[in-house]
């Protein structure tokens, strides 16, 4: 990994988000509703951005690029999880996680056409492996759904379009701008939008206000906002056809295998399959740097 700080960082995303993703059903299977969640993990964004923020004596940029992008990546990321919230209202969750989890295919996608990103062949079929293997980690046999009408299609359509931009400005962004101020604009924007979160609570069902609901929640959606924090690092680093497939695909097998060792539940074929992809993705997309910068290398001295 020398050399690599943008490996590092998506490593450490993928990390805590995997641990993050195993454990937050706690929370919630205890009484306490990913509503009130989200309110929670928008509050906990406040400590990693206090520490980073307080490295950059406090420096954020205020000019009206920087502004502006910075709200368009907070808005995109944390809207999306209130959209999201609705979404899982109206349509099945074994579809809308599968739909909304090819976020990276627009990246992808933007990062080609507008930023020239480019990788080498290694590294197109990691991207591929990823791609393949994020659905497929994302599979919840189907059951009792609260199906209602088509609404979930264009909530589920708005999210993935939503992360999916979220991610590609965040690489956009920090081409310009520090990464502790993107960071300081998502922490905004997250905490300006907990009332939509509360609004959307359904006080009339019993809630756990003890240490296993919001406190327990608090400390777990810390390893959230800590992955949030590493991602933008990742992005300002790393390329962003690269790393959001990697991030996608890597986090969801460390929640498998956590959920595998505190649930006892053994993973469909389906998943186990996306687990494959996913590890041969990795290590691809892993490697890719090295391949890339030999052939950039080999492009010059031509």
């Amino acid at each position: 990994m020398k050399g690599k700080p943008w490996l590092i960082y998506a490593l450490t995303t993928t990390l805590f988000w995997g641990l993050w993703g195993a454990l937050i059903e706690i929370p919630e299977k205890a009484g306490f509703p990913a509503t009130l969640g989200y309110s929670v993990w928008a509050i906990t964004m406040i400590i990693p951005a206090f520490v980073v923020l307080k490295k950059i004596n406090w420096k954020i940029e205020f000019d009206k690029r920087a502004v502006w992008l910075g709200l368009v990546i907070g808005f995109t990321g944390a809207g999306g999880q209130i959209i999201l919230f609705q979404a899982l209202r109206t349509g099945p969750a074994y579809l809308v996680f599968p739909f909304i989890s090819l976020s990276p295919v627009i990246t992808i996608l933007l990062s080609i056409f507008l930023l020239k990103e480019k990788a080498s062949k290694r590294g197109w079929t990691g991207i591929i492996l990823a791609l393949a293997a994020i659905p497929l980690l994302s599979y919840q046999s189907g059951g009792d759904s609260n199906t209602s009408g088509y609404l979930w299609i264009i909530l589920s359509l708005l999210v993935f379009l939503a992360w999916g931009f979220q991610a590609y400005v965040m690489k956009f962004a920090n081409e310009t701008m520090k990464g502790e101020s993107i960071f300081f604009y998502m922490t905004l924007t997250g905490i300006i939008l907990i009332p939509f979160a509360v609004w959307m609570t359904d006080f009339s069902q019993p809630i756990n206000w003890g240490w296993d609901g919001p406190y327990l929640t608090a400390g777990i959606q810390l390893l959230n906002a800590i992955g949030a924090l590493t991602l933008v690092f990742a992005f300002r680093y790393g390329k962003a056809i690269i790393v959001s497939p990697m991030v996608n695909a890597v986090a969801p097998i460390i929640t498998v295998l956590l959920s595998l060792l505190i649930y006892q539940v053994i993973p469909h074929p389906v998943i186990v399959t996306g687990i494959v992809l996913a590890v041969g993705a990795a290590y691809l997309l892993a490697v890719e740097d090295d391949d890339s910068s030999d052939e950039t290398k080999e492009e010059a001295a031509v």
